[in-house]
C-alpha cells in the first residue's frame, strides 16, 4: 500500500529536514561517511515517501523491497527508517556509539532492512535474486536497488544485470547514485571516462536494461521516472548525477570528505538546507 501522495514541496521539505538530521546526528557522534549518505537523500526520499508499496508491518509479503547497496552512504537510510516508524528512533540517535548499527548496513527486516551490504558490488545480485524470486512465485512486488558509481566497478554488478536481463526481470529497478568520486578521488581519475554518467548509461544498455540518466537531486524529476513504471520485459536503471556531499558547502564534490568528519569551521561555511 502507498503511504499518502505527499507533493514535490513536501518532499523536498522532507529531504532537506532528513539532511539536516545526518549532520546533526553524525557530527554529534562522531561517525564518518556523510558525505556519500548526503549524496543520495532526494533519491531515497522519492522511492520512501511517494513511490514504494510499504506498510507498518515490515514483513508484509506485498511491500515492495529496496536493497541499499551502497553500505558505505547508509545514514540516510537510518534516518529515514527511523522516521517511518521501522528503526527505533532511539537507535538512529545513538548512532556510532555503541548502538545496534553499523557504518555499513546489515539485514534486518524487522526495522526494513532487506539486505546486508557492507562489501561493495553484493547488493544487486542480491537484488536480482529478490526480483527473480518474485517472478518464479507470480508476486507482484517491485524490487529497488540504489548502487554507488563507483561501486558499478565491480564486476558482480554486471552479472547481475546479465542475468536479469536474460530473465526479463522488468520489476527490477537500479538507480545509481552518480556523485562522481569513489573513496579518495574522482572516477574519472580512476576507470571511467570524463562523462561517467553517459558512459554509464551506454554499458547499462549494452548489459540489455533500460536506462536513462536524470538529475538526483530534482525530486520531482526523481518521481516522475520512479512512478513511470516498467513497459516491455527489460529491467530498468537511472542513473542519478549527485554531488557527493550534498547540502553542505564545505564537503560537495571533495575527495577528502569521503569519510572525514568537518570541522566546527567547515560547517561554519554554509549549507542549503534550513
Amino acid at each position: 500500500m502507498k503511504q499518502g501522495n505527499p507533493g514535490i514541496p513536501a518532499l523536498r521539505a522532507k529531504a532537506d529536514r532528513i539532511r539536516g538530521e545526518i549532520v546533526d546526528v553524525c557530527v554529534k557522534n562522531g561517525a564518518g561517511h556523510i558525505a556519500p549518505s548526503l549524496s543520495c537523500v532526494d533519491i531515497l526520499v522519492a522511492l520512501y515517501y511517494r513511490v514504494l508499496r510499504r506498510s507498518s508491518d515490515p514483513r508484509w509479503e506485498g511491500r515492495d523491497r529496496l536493497v541499499f547497496s551502497k553500505g558505505h552512504g547508509a545514514y540516510g537510510l537510518y534516518a529515514i527508517l527511523a522516521d517511518i516508524g521501522l528503526l527505533p528512533r532511539r537507535d538512529w540517535e545513538a548512532f556510532y556509539r555503541g548502538g545496534p548499527l553499523s557504518g555499513c548496513v546489515e539485514r534486518a527486516v524487522d526495522h526494513g532492512i532487506e539486505a546486508g551490504c557492507g562489501s561493495l558490488g553484493h547488493g544487486l545480485p542480491q537484488a536480482v535474486g529478490i526480483a527473480f524470486a518474485a517472478k518464479l512465485r507470480g508476486r507482484s512486488y517491485r524490487t529497488y536497488c540504489v548502487v554507488g558509481d563507483g561501486e558499478m566497478q565491480e564486476g558482480s554488478n554486471w552479472e547481475a544485470l546479465q542475468f536479469a536481463a536474460k530473465h526479463r526481470l522488468a520489476a527490477l529497478t537500479v538507480i545509481v547514485d552518480a556523485n562522481g568520486l569513489q573513496a579518495m578521488d574522482r572516477l574519472s581519475n580512476i576507470l571511467s571516462p570524463r562523462d561517467s554518467v553517459s558512459d554509464l548509461v551506454g554499458k547499462i544498455e549494452a548489459f540489455g536494461a533500460r536506462a536513462r540518466a536524470c538529475d538526483g537531486h530534482d525530486i520531482k524529476e526523481l518521481v516522475s521516472l520512479l512512478e513511470a513504471g516498467s513497459s516491455g520485459v527489460r529491467p530498468r536503471a537511472i542513473v542519478a548525477r549527485t554531488v557527493k556531499g550534498y547540502g553542505l558547502r564545505c564537503m560537495e564534490g571533495v575527495p577528502k570528505f569521503h569519510f572525514r568528519i568537518p570541522t566546527p569551521k567547515e560547517l561554519r561555511m554554509g549549507k542549503r538546507f534550513p
